[in-house]
């Protein structure tokens, strides 16, 4: 490989590296946080001015495919899986996240664009720069995705699709009904809230004003703490701005104020020594209340030991009294700023247990703790100490259920993929054959020549028929279809080359300049086809090519690294004269005998005997046996026994699925050339399966 194509090489797969864990990363962590997603969305949706038009179940599933397909697009472009498929999503994916993350920057309807989640926290002109790079490396992948080595053959990607598929669907959903798995808001289990809220000395202080929404006699009105009314106003809704940038803690917006007062009872709160119980609810109206008697068996439990309970919202009196009246809940509410409550817990309602300003617990509605008024005191509990599961353990618990499979899968197919390889250089390898003393097997091939038949898109939908059976089948030969020039690049895109290779049927004698309607074997390899056939009896009759001709096509398709399928065969007339033999000989020294012994290594030999083609007549497994047998002996004048023994001999003239197992079966014949028989995929597969 030139130095030039390692460049390409290591440039795409460094793109492919960047935008692979970049995916990963993004992906999982919205996954992990469905709900914090969902409120991300929700945001969208607010600066689009559709607030009150998408309802909420429709951005909670959004961001639970959002999630999951970023996820997969990256492990999928890891594994190198649907190569061309998957660079095309990402590249759509990223045009289209470019320009919005542009107008993010630059309208600035959102603070930030929550790519990363709550992990990663970006200001929206450093998102925009970050898709920037992305979408340029996306444009390189796009262009070339066949430079990225695939880590699962291809009879595996399919495990890698959907195990991946299902573990961030089934991650995502369980993290929905209980809460996020890795929690990188100020407000996780340890964090003190009001150490929290404090600025480091000599920083300079931000200025927030909360303003409180207010109602009387009808008319709504703002007001703030400086101002705040009577206890004749009814509570609406409130908001926390900064006004003044400066240093801004961890938590900088967490208050409770008294519905009826508006007194601030943070510090009071936070300060207090021992545990005390916060129900978390930042809209009473859409909160859950299927399990309102386990959450007021907590509050009971609560009162009999002595712990506070206090029910933070940001919801309005109708509201809270609503709750009341169907839950029969008799704890008190306070109020806080929505936004605040959406980030201390991933939950509607929510359950925190602190103690002395720490958070040592924290449950989904779905997921309260077991506590009752008989149960023992807290400082008694597990639910009374920070729990032990580290992030360590966490992390664990995902390369034991994903990580760890899929390495596993990898690491076997990879070692199968060897092995395969290991026994095909056993076969190839003469200095291994000359210690092991084993014959070396010649290749057998059955390859079709379509001639000029079926349009592109017949030609498309066969080839791709036959890739999926003979992928899924598992031929016992080599496999080659040669078709149209015009079929070669359409079909090279999608074919398995594994399985079946990718022949022209033809080629220039000329290498390249002012030859109108020719195609050079460059052009040919170029397309990705391996292989092309030379000296059909067709193009010698009709097109009156001649031996000399034929050497030059020869030289310049090896030359450019296409292996050689070419004819032989004798006439009606020189059959019935007894000339066969010299017929073949002639062909072979005029066209091919120059070669070194080296280049004649990549000719595969067809015999096509011309008053068979197409004609319905077939030589007898013994005629065609015989002339192969001599097509071998003089191989082995001109090269040597080795050469001739190695050298592929195919049969072609009306061979078909009910002949092809007699003339297959004879010592000397390693396959056929398939004409009209290979224009339809079960008469193809027919002749195939005869090697079977």
């Amino acid at each position: 490989m030139s130095a030039r194509k390692v460049a390409g090489a290591l440039v795409v797969n460094l793109c492919r590296l960047v935008v692979a864990l970049t995916f990963i990363f993004s992906g999982y962590v919205k996954a992990i946080d469905p709900l914090g997603t969902h409120y991300k969305l929700q945001d969208y949706v607010e600066a689009l001015g559709l607030a009150g038009c998408v309802p909420d179940y429709i951005t909670v599933v959004a961001s639970v495919l959002l999630g999951g397909l970023e996820f997969c697009l990256g492990v999928l472009l890891l594994f190198a899986i649907r190569r061309r498929l998957v660079t095309r999503l990402l590249l759509l994916f990223m045009a289209v996240m470019t320009p919005v993350t542009l107008w993010l920057a630059i309208a600035n309807p959102i603070k930030d664009c929550g790519c990363f989640g709550d992990a990663l926290v970006l200001t929206n002109w450093e998102t925009f720069y970050k898709n920037v790079v992305l979408l340029a490396a996306t444009v390189v992948l796009f262009m070339r995705p066949r430079m990225m080595p695939r880590f699962i053959s291809r009879s595996n990607q399919w495990i890698v699709l959907n195990y991946t598929a299902l573990f961030i669907i089934v991650s995502s959903s369980i993290c929905l009904y209980t809460l996020p798995t890795f929690d990188f808001r100020p407000y996780h289990i340890g964090a003190n809230i009001k150490k929290g809220m404090e600025i480091p000395e000599g920083a300079k202080q931000p200025q927030f004003e909360t303003t409180f929404i207010l109602e009387k006699d009808g008319r709504r009105k703002e007001f703030t703490l400086d101002n705040y009314p009577d206890s004749t106003w009814t509570f609406i809704d409130s908001k926390t701005v900064q006004t003044e940038e400066g240093y801004v803690p961890p938590i900088h917006d967490f208050s409770i104020q008294t519905v009826d007062g508006g007194e601030d009872i943070t510090d009071s709160v936070l300060s207090r020594k021992g545990y005390s119980f916060v129900l978390v609810s930042p809209h009473l109206e859409k909160a859950d209340d299927s399990n309102f008697g386990e959450i007021d068996g907590i509050y009971e439990y609560s009162r009999e030991h002595g712990y506070p309970f206090y029910a933070l919202t940001a919801s309005n009196d109708d509201a809270i009294s609503h709750w009341r009246d169907i839950t029969g809940a008799e704890y008190n509410f306070y109020l806080t700023d929505e936004t605040t409550l959406k980030t201390i817990i991933r939950s509607n309602p929510g359950l925190l247990l602190i103690k002395d300003g720490t958070v040592i617990g924290k449950w989904s509605h779905n997921d309260l703790p077991k506590l009752n008024y008989s149960s023992a005191g807290l400082e008694d509990t597990e639910y009374g100490h920070i729990p032990e599961h580290s992030v360590t353990g966490k992390v664990s618990k995902i390369v034991l259920w994903y990580i760890l499979p899929l390495l596993l899968l990898t690491f076997i197919d990879r070692t199968w993929k060897f092995s395969q390889w290991i026994r095909k250089k056993e076969h190839s390898n003469r200095i291994y054959q000359f210690f092991k003393g084993k014959k070396t097997m010649r290749k057998k091939i059955v390859a079709g020549n379509w001639k000029m038949n079926m349009n592109l898109q017949d030609g498309i939908a066969l080839a791709k028929e036959l890739n999926d059976k003979l992928t899924n089948e598992k031929p016992n030969c080599g496999v080659i279809i040669c078709t149209p020039f015009i079929h070669l690049a359409s079909i090279a895109q999608f074919l398995n080359q594994d399985v079946i290779g990718l022949g022209a049927e033809n080629c220039a004698d000329k290498e390249k300049g002012a030859y109108t309607g020719e195609v050079s074997a460059e052009m040919v390899k170029s397309t990705g086809a391996q292989y092309v056939i030379l000296g059909h009896s067709e193009r010698r009759g009709y097109y009156a090519e001649t031996p000399e001709i034929l050497k030059e096509k020869v030289l310049l398709a090896l030359k450019n690294g296409l292996k050689v399928i070419f004819c032989i065969g004798e006439s009606l007339e020189e059959r019935e004269a007894g000339k066969q033999n010299e017929v073949v000989k002639a062909e072979l020294e005029g066209s091919v005998f120059n070669l070194t012994e080296e280049e004649f290594k990549n000719i595969i030999i067809a015999y096509e005997p011309i008053w068979a083609i197409g004609t319905g007549k077939t030589a007898t497994a013994d005629q065609a046996e015989e002339i192969h047998a001599y097509i071998r002996s003089i191989i082995a004048d001109k090269y040597g026994k080795a050469v001739a023994d190695d050298t592929t001999i195919l049969y072609g003239g009306s061979c078909k699925a009910s002949n092809a197992p007699e003339l297959f079966a004879k010592p000397d014949i390693d396959g056929g050339l398939i004409g009209g028989a290979s224009l339809k995929a079960a008469d193809f597969i027919g002749i195939i399966d005869a090697w079977k």
